[in-house]
């Protein structure tokens, strides 16, 4: 099992652990708003286990069928979360707006709201552990995993003030107006996020930090060739692929164009292991700028 594999693992016990706590408070509460809470934790857990099949799947090796590997998966896991986050907005939409046509007397609002608060709390650190792990994994799936927590943690602290505020005013109305704007902010999280993943599904450019930097360690380390064009990056998953033309001259044995690869591929490997790199060796008549040999076009 990867590392991400228990990540997402972990992440249905947490999921399970705050879904009996904010259950177990809306029950008690008679709440809309902590229904609302609840509901959205269900999507949460099932959120990872998408998560851990798709990462599982992403681990698998090349093979004849995925010669690139399976690593987009993760991107399809974060789409299907996005879908059912957007579902459970309507599923809350649905509950306040029968709380609104038929307020409830609140049951015990104290130990609702500290159970709430207690869930929210293990969000919160879950999330930022999600959020560390999914950078420093590159997985496009724990970072969504760890952005929607983050978006539990805002949601469910308005929640808890806002029920406190219908609870100490007696205005129960405000109950399934604080469900609304909680669905509101749901259907906008899961709005997000699909959008984001469909970039990556779509062959997306890395930052352009990242192009800065792959740009600058070519040049530094292509030394001996005339220039550098053509280049391209997409992010598939965990890697980024990178292809570029490099221009030598006409007269460079094989063997020292070849060296001159090994080179730049090296630098950015040692850099940047994340990268898939093919370099296509051209002779000097393909120079895009007719540059002396000693000079290296800025990679754009």
């Amino acid at each position: 099992m990867t590392a991400a594999e228990r990540f997402a693992l972990g992440g249905i016990g947490v999921g399970g652990a705050v879904l009996g706590l904010k259950t177990l408070a809306w029950w008690l509460t008679g709440s809309a708003a902590l229904y609302s809470d609840a509901l959205e934790s269900i999507v949460n857990v099932a959120a990872s286990a998408v998560a851990l099949a798709a990462l599982r799947f992403a681990a698998r090796p090349a093979d004849d069928n995925h010669p690139y590997g399976h690593d987009k998966a993760e991107f399809f896991a974060a789409v299907i979360e996005g879908v059912m986050i957007v579902v459970a907005a309507g599923a809350i939409f649905v509950e306040a707006r029968q709380a609104w046509h038929s307020p409830r007397a609140f049951g015990l609002p104290v130990q609702g709201i500290v159970l709430s608060a207690v869930a929210t709390l293990i969000n919160g650190v879950w999330a930022w552990v999600l959020i560390g792990a999914g950078k420093r994994l590159r997985s496009a799936t724990l970072r969504a995993d760890g952005r929607h927590l983050t978006a539990d943690v805002v949601t469910a602290s308005g929640i808890a003030v806002g029920f406190g505020l219908a609870v100490l005013t007696g205005y129960q109305k405000l109950d399934p107006l604080i469900a609304a704007a909680t669905g509101l902010y749901v259907l906008w999280s899961g709005a997000s996020l699909i959008g984001g993943s469909v970039g990556g599904l779509m062959d997306m450019a890395p930052d352009a930090a990242e192009l800065r930097r792959i740009n600058e360690l070519i040049a530094k380390n292509a030394t001996g060739s005339i220039e550098v064009h053509d280049l391209r990056a997409r992010q598939a998953g965990r890697l980024t692929f990178l292809d570029f033309h490099l221009v030598v001259p006409g007269a460079m044995s094989v063997s020292a164009s070849h060296a001159i690869c090994d080179r730049i591929e090296a630098a950015l490997k040692m850099d940047m292991g994340h990268l898939a790199i093919t370099i296509h060796v051209e002779p000097e008549e393909k120079a895009k700028l007719h540059r002396r040999p000693a000079e290296v076009t800025p990679v754009t």
